[in-house]
C-alpha cells in the first residue's frame, strides 16, 4: 500500500517546521497531560478520553485519541486506550455484539446497548494504521485482525441473522446507527474506504470501493450547492433529516456533527482527489470557506443548509476554526486569499478551554496534524 501524507498547508502559508513542530508538541502534552486535559489514566495498563461537555467516554473519542496517537507514535498511549475500549465497550452478547457501546461512563458502565459508526470506522482505520507503523502483537493487540474484525463485522451480522449491518449493503452508505435508515454526512470517508479495500477481508474489498464512490457521490448531494455546508442528519438522497426531532432533537442544521464533513472532504482530495484531478471538493470546500468569511452575517452562529440564519450560538467554535483551516487541503495552489486566512485564523487559536474543550480540541488537533503534514497512513 502506498503510504499517503496531507500536505503540509502550514508551510506554504509562511509558518517554519520548527514552529510547527513545537505547536504540535505542545498541543498533545495539553490534551494528554496538561491541567485542561482530557485523557485520564484508569489503573496501571488503561486510560479514557472523557467528553468534558457531557462526563462520558464515547467511542468517537476514544478512537479519536487512538487516531492521535497512532499519528504521533504514542504507542502507551494508544495501548490504553484500546485496553480501555475492549474492556468496558465491547459488547460480547445480545443483537448488537461485535459493536461497541457508543456511550459509557468513565467507571466502565454503559449508558447504551447499541454502536455509534463513526466510533467503529475510525478504531478500524487507526488499529490498521497501527498494525503498519507498531507490527502486531498478540490477543487485542493483534491490531490488524480486529481491525478486520470490525469491519467484518459492520458489513455482515445481517447474514447472521442478529442485528443489523452498520453500512446499508444496497446502496454502499453508512447508516446513522444500524437500526435506522438515514445518515450523517460528516460519517462518510471515502478516504478510509479506499484504505479498507487494500485491507479488510478479500471478499469484502469490492464493497468497500464501492462504498468509497457511493459517499463521494453522497457528499455532493448533501452539501448545499451555494453554502457548501451540510446538516448534522440526512436522508439517503441528502436532503436534511427532520424526523425523530422528539428522540433525538433537532439535527436538520450545520451544527457541532456538521463541522467535520468539509475536512473529511479535504482529507479525501488530499489523499486520492487531487491526483485524479478531481474538481468536486475543492468546490465545496471554497464555498464553506465563502460562507463563512463573506456571507455570514456571523461566524459563529447557527445555520440552515441554504445558509438561514436561527438563534443562538455555536456549541464549538474552536471547531468552526479549525475545520475551515483544514477545508484549505481541498484547494488550489498558490493558496487563494480565503484559504490562507482560514489558515492564520487557526494558528491565531489557542486550544479551547472549560468544559467543552473536548470535541474542539479533538477536530483542532487533527486540523493540526493534516495541515502540518502529519496526518499519514504509514
Amino acid at each position: 500500500m502506498e503510504i499517503l501524507h496531507t500536505e503540509n498547508i502550514l508551510r506554504e502559508a509562511g509558518i517554519s517546521p520548527s514552529a510547527i513542530e513545537r505547536r504540535t508538541d505542545v498541543c498533545f502534552r495539553e490534551i494528554f497531560c496538561g491541567p485542561e486535559k482530557f485523557y485520564f489514566e484508569s489503573g496501571p495498563d488503561m486510560a479514557y478520553i472523557l467528553d468534558t461537555g457531557n462526563l462520558d467516554v464515547r467511542t468517537e473519542g476514544m478512537s479519536y485519541g487512538m487516531m492521535i496517537c497512532v499519528q504521533l507514535d504514542k504507542k502507551p498511549e494508544f495501548d490504553r486506550l484500546w485496553r480501555w475500549v475492549m474492556t468496558y465497550m465491547y459488547m460480547e452478547e445480545g443483537e448488537n455484539s461485535g459493536y461497541f457501546a457508543w456511550s459509557v461512563s468513565p467507571r466502565g458502565v454503559p449508558n447504551a446497548r447499541g454502536p455509534a459508526p463513526d466510533g467503529e470506522e475510525y478504531f478500524a482505520m487507526a488499529l490498521f494504521f497501527a498494525s503498519r507503523r507498531w507490527g502486531d502483537g498478540a490477543g487485542i493487540f493483534n491490531y490488524s485482525d480486529w481491525a478486520r474484525a470490525i469491519l467484518r463485522t459492520c458489513l455482515h451480522k445481517e447474514d447472521a441473522g442478529r442485528g443489523r449491518n452498520m453500512w446499508d449493503r444496497s446502496n454502499h452508505l453508512i447508516r446513522f446507527v444500524p437500526e435506522l435508515d438515514f445518515t450523517d454526512p460528516s460519517y462518510h470517508l471515502p478516504h478510509f474506504y479506499e484504505l479498507f479495500a487494500e485491507l479488510s477481508d478479500p471478499c469484502d474489498r469490492d464493497f468497500w470501493l464501492r462504498a468509497a464512490r457511493a459517499s463521494r457521490e453522497y457528499l455532493q448531494r448533501a452539501c448545499h450547492p451555494v453554502t457548501g455546508l451540510s446538516a448534522e442528519y440526512a436522508d439517503y438522497g441528502g436532503t436534511p433529516f427532520t424526523g425523530l426531532q422528539s428522540v433525538f432533537g433537532r439535527h436538520d442544521w450545520h451544527y457541532s456533527d456538521a463541522y467535520r464533513t468539509v475536512a473529511n472532504i479535504a482529507m479525501d482530495y488530499s489523499w486520492f482527489g487531487r491526483r485524479r484531478g478531481e474538481r468536486w471538493q475543492v468546490e465545496i470546500a471554497g464555498r464553506v470557506r465563502k460562507f463563512f468569511l463573506e456571507t455570514a452575517r456571523n461566524p459563529r452562529g447557527i445555520y440552515l443548509v441554504d445558509g438561514t440564519e436561527l438563534e443562538g450560538q455555536a456549541l464549538h467554535p474552536v471547531a468552526i476554526t479549525a475545520t475551515l483551516a483544514q477545508s484549505a487541503l481541498a484547494s488550489d495552489r498558490p493558496l487563494d486569499g480565503l484559504a490562507l486566512r482560514c489558515i492564520r485564523d487557526f494558528w491565531r487559536t489557542p486550544l479551547r478551554r472549560g468544559v467543552r474543550r473536548y470535541y474542539d480540541n479533538c477536530l483542532y488537533m487533527f486540523a493540526l496534524l493534516a495541515l502540518g503534514g502529519n496526518y499519514r497512513n504509514f
